[in-house]
């Protein structure tokens, strides 16, 4: 049986015919750790000393971009990651400075640590991380995880995180915005209540609902909830919705686009597997990534995953998946061209296409842990889900 949350998100179906071990993830954060990966070549680019700085940024019980916000606060120093890692995770990844100026050795704080390792002529990017390493603890298992074998059969789903786990709703603020219904998308940053949240934040957000509290309560609001105060003080100062969603930082009003065309994806990824189509394999007319990451269409007798569109203005209609995706647009009520938003086009995107399958690597078992590799994008939750089957993933740590 598929658990709530996961329709929520789009995920209707397990890949996998493992009957699952049941158990939780997360117990303590020493059983969820993550290592980013970055290219051979990336890493000997760099050396000890050139223009822009290379750290190590290690951390634990907060994301990203809390810390990176932090390190600018205390440091005045801008950094950019390869790639988010959340907060429920013992984690290491690269960040680099976007400038020649300012840089210092070592910045250390309760929840994360810094530490220069090089520099580099061209600040790292994305594309430089190849993937991330995990090590991985499951607690309470009722089966044996060593008989787990369809870790290569996993369909690339985007994970809980990528939606709010707790909350389920950045994909919802996602598609308000892209109907151009900002008073919406207020309304579900500051009231959307969820049975997976506090008790405390849904006390809260429900009091929220009615306008005329927005000033009475403001106060109230806990400083974790830093973006709901972004927005309803400016609610409360001009009571245009469409300005309260530009105060967002542009990273994260980017972030709810890009959560609703991951809801499409893991839809589109569902109805496909459901339907009975071949996503493990690519075949003639397919487009596809090649061992670089390139896209390309299908070439016979060439090493090549398969790709499903990621549904933007742009969106490629001339594949297979055409007839889920349109289908799933129809019952959304979006089109592609909803995707580029005239009153706020510094949030459109164009989409693009995503591995169907996971890539995983260098997967091994001990007893109740478990290592492997993935590939830039892939969530190691969705080939947990596959391991443990979980009834509710909230409470199995997910």
């Amino acid at each position: 049986m598929i658990p709530q949350l996961d329709s929520q998100i789009g995920i209707s179906v397990y890949s996998t015919a493992f009957e699952g071990i049941g158990g939780k993830i997360r117990v303590y954060p020493e059983d969820f750790e993550v290592s980013e990966v970055i290219s051979e070549k990336s890493l000997k680019l760099i050396i000890a000393k050139s223009d822009y700085a290379v750290y190590k940024l290690k951390k634990k019980k907060i994301d990203t971009n809390h810390a990176l916000s932090d390190v600018f606060r205390k440091t005045g120093l801008r950094l950019k990651a390869l790639g988010l890692k959340d907060a429920s995770a013992i984690t290491e990844q690269f960040v680099c400075s976007n400038n020649k100026g300012k840089n210092v050795d070592n910045f250390v704080s309760k929840k994360y640590s810094l530490k220069k390792i090089g520099y580099v002529k061209k600040p790292l990017t994305k594309k430089d991380m190849i993937g991330n390493h995990f090590k991985i603890k499951i607690h309470y298992c009722k089966g044996n995880i060593s008989e787990f074998k369809e870790y290569d059969k996993i369909l690339n789903f985007y994970g809980y995180q990528r939606f709010g786990s707790k909350r389920p709703v950045t994909h919802l603020i996602g598609k308000a915005m892209l109907q151009k219904n900002f008073e919406k998308a207020v309304e579900l940053i500051l009231s959307f209540t969820s049975p997976f949240d506090s008790q405390e934040n849904n006390e809260i957000r429900a009091k929220l609902i009615d306008k005329s509290n927005h000033e009475k309560y403001f106060d109230q609001i806990p400083p974790q909830m830093d973006i709901e105060r972004i927005v309803l003080r400016e609610m409360i100062d001009s009571e245009d919705s469409q300005k309260a969603i530009r105060k967002i930082p542009l990273s994260l009003r980017r972030f709810y686009i890009q959560a609703y065309q991951s809801f499409l994806f893991n839809c589109t990824l569902s109805s496909a597997f459901s339907d009975g189509e071949n996503l493990l394999e690519s075949h003639e007319g397919d487009v596809c990534f090649d061992f670089k990451g390139i896209i390309g269409k299908y070439s016979n007798g060439v090493d090549q995953r398969l790709a499903i569109p990621f549904v933007g203005y742009s969106y490629y209609k001339k594949t297979r998946f055409d007839y889920q995706i349109s289908k799933i647009l129809d019952f959304e009520e979006i089109s592609p061209k909803d995707f580029f938003i005239k009153e706020m086009q510094e949030v459109s995107n164009e989409g693009g296409f995503r591995q169907a399958a996971v890539s995983c690597s260098n997967y091994s078992t001990n007893k109740d842990a478990l290592e492997f590799t993935l590939s830039r994008g892939s969530f190691a939750t969705i080939l947990l889900r596959e391991i443990i089957k979980p009834p509710d993933p909230l409470i199995a740590g997910f």
